[in-house]
């Protein structure tokens, strides 16, 4: 779920049902079984826009961080 938010959304926002199509998992699945166990571990947020992946999900991952909060550098 992390990897593809990174690699199809650069990132995210990204919404619950594009998601959900995109990993092929149930939207309810992501959202009552995935989610709060990714957020407390600090990988995702959720925001107005959608679903977003943090730096820390990238250093999880073994991916340069390309968020925003880098590009405002």
């Amino acid at each position: 779920m992390l990897r593809s938010i990174i690699t199809h959304y650069g990132g995210g926002p990204v919404g619950l049902e594009t998601l959900a199509a995109t990993v092929g998992e149930e939207s309810v699945t992501l959202e009552d079984v995935y989610e709060p166990y990714l957020m407390q571990m600090g990988f995702l947020t959720r925001t107005p826009r959608g679903r977003c992946v943090t730096p820390q999900a990238y250093a999880h991952l073994g991916l340069p961080f390309q968020g925003q909060e880098q590009l405002q550098l």
